[in-house]
């Protein structure tokens, strides 16, 4: 008995390691072989929030194996530094990409300035009156 009852549990945590794709795979085979399994998995799927990207398992199981300690401590620092390394670069290189779309944006924009102060003359501003 214990048995039938654990099945549902051992399939999703199997799924939730294979990730999204394992998903999506049983609930287009569900909707193929019977289309009620189907639907019930899409809706399984949406209610548990299985398609967001922080709360499939494969996710948690990597940010976990990525903190937990391996009981080197030669390689637990060598990771931390790895990581710290990393994240200071993400973090100069978020705002490299902020200063670029800025200095974009400056530009695109001097240049609608640039654009409009050549096309508005006062002679075109003002109607023209023919008598």
């Amino acid at each position: 008995m214990s048995s039938v009852a654990t099945w549902p549990s051992n399939a999703q945590n199997w799924l939730d390691e294979r990730g999204k794709g394992a998903w999506i795979a049983a609930m287009v085979l569900g909707f193929i072989f019977f289309w009620p399994v189907g639907l019930a998995l899409l809706f399984y799927m949406i209610w548990s929030k299985r398609m967001r990207s922080s709360s499939c398992g494969s996710t948690r199981h990597a940010r976990y194996h990525s903190f937990r300690s391996t009981g080197n401590v030669a390689f637990d620092a060598y990771k931390d530094d790895t990581l710290r390394r990393l994240e200071a670069e993400q973090e100069a290189f978020q705002s490299f990409l902020e200063r670029l779309r800025a200095a974009k944006d400056k530009s695109e924009f001097d240049q609608f300035m640039d654009d409009r102060a050549k096309g508005s003359s006062p002679s075109e501003d003002a109607p023209h009156e023919t008598a």
